[in-house]
């Protein structure tokens, strides 16, 4: 990297704000750093089989982290008997129909297939979303006007 476009990215990273920014390329590592006091700290190291090393030690504890985390998910097996109702779209969930109107459904609510459950916004329209099964609204998994991606949870039913 030239010193030219070095200079260029500590000014462009002093005027956005931002305390720390790293950027490896290839065998380069850059650590740029801004203060409160607007004084701007460069660190340029070439690394080797060194800093490899602790890099690989750390993956290792990361799958020990989550090995740990699927015991703390097993009560959810009790969700196995409730069917997940999925967002078929990308978009924005809202629980009503507009902001004065009361919500489709709330936990506890018995619904019927065919029953409108919420509704997505994908660029500027609004899907109503129906149920495909029958049941009772058992959870909601997402917040009102919160983005949702295709295929996220978005209910738990109970089918009983």
């Amino acid at each position: 990297m030239e010193l030219k476009e070095i200079q260029n990215l500590i000014k462009f990273v002093a005027k956005s704000g931002a305390s720390e920014v790293k950027l490896e390329m290839g065998d380069v590592k850059i650590t740029i750093k801004t203060g409160s006091d607007s004084d701007t700290t460069i660190v340029q190291q070439v690394p080797v089989a060194a800093p490899v090393a602790p890099v690989q030690a750390a993956a290792p504890v990361v799958p020990a982290e989550s090995a740990q985390q699927p015991p703390a998910q097993a009560p959810t097996t009790d969700d196995s008997r409730y069917i997940t109702i999925k967002s078929p779209i990308i978009g924005t969930f809202y629980r009503k129909p507009s902001p004065d109107k009361p919500p489709f459904v709330e936990v506890g609510d018995t619904i019927n297939e065919g029953d409108v459950l919420c509704v997505i916004e994908a660029m500027k329209l609004f899907n109503e979303i129906e149920s495909e099964v029958s049941g009772k609204i058992v959870k909601m998994l997402v917040d009102d006007s919160s983005p949702v991606e295709f295929d996220q949870p978005l209910f738990l039913v109970d089918p009983s």
